[in-house]
């Protein structure tokens, strides 16, 4: 699973990178969803890549994730090692689940938002993604 998080802000934003990411359910900083690494994903993540933070999540952040910020859609405790092997089948509204987190801002905050290829931000495909989530939960 890909996990995407919005890292930059919401003014002065191109419409077309602002429909994009209301699209993706992304329309506050700081918020994540979880979407899987298909190629049409993985193009439209490419072309808000200066907004957005996103890379593979591994199952021990997933479990934290879905443990501390999950919302149920109906009054309910959430079993997260359950619901993760249950997130390869099926989409989080069909397990009663928001289809998006709410994060805190990054604890010991963020180095830089340059883009992750080119120094050493956090912006685009970041491969310490798991190590950014864990400081905003």
């Amino acid at each position: 699973m890909l996990l995407v998080i919005r890292i930059g802000g919401m003014v002065d934003i191109d419409s077309n990178i602002q429909e994009t990411l209301y699209s993706l359910r992304l329309r506050r900083k700081y918020s994540a969803v979880l979407l899987k690494p298909t190629p049409l994903n993985l193009k439209i993540l490419r072309i808000v890549r200066n907004q957005i933070s996103y890379g593979l999540i591994d199952p021990q952040t997933l479990k934290l994730l879905l443990e501390k910020r999950a919302v149920p859609l109906k009054a309910k405790k959430i079993d997260a090692e359950k619901l993760a092997e249950e997130l390869e089948k099926k989409d989080m509204k069909s397990l009663d689940i928001k289809p998006f987190f709410r994060l805190h801002p990054p604890r010991g905050g963020i180095e830089s938002k340059k883009h992750a290829g080119v120094g050493k931000g956090v912006l685009g495909e970041n491969k310490k993604i798991n190590e950014l989530v864990r400081r905003m939960l």
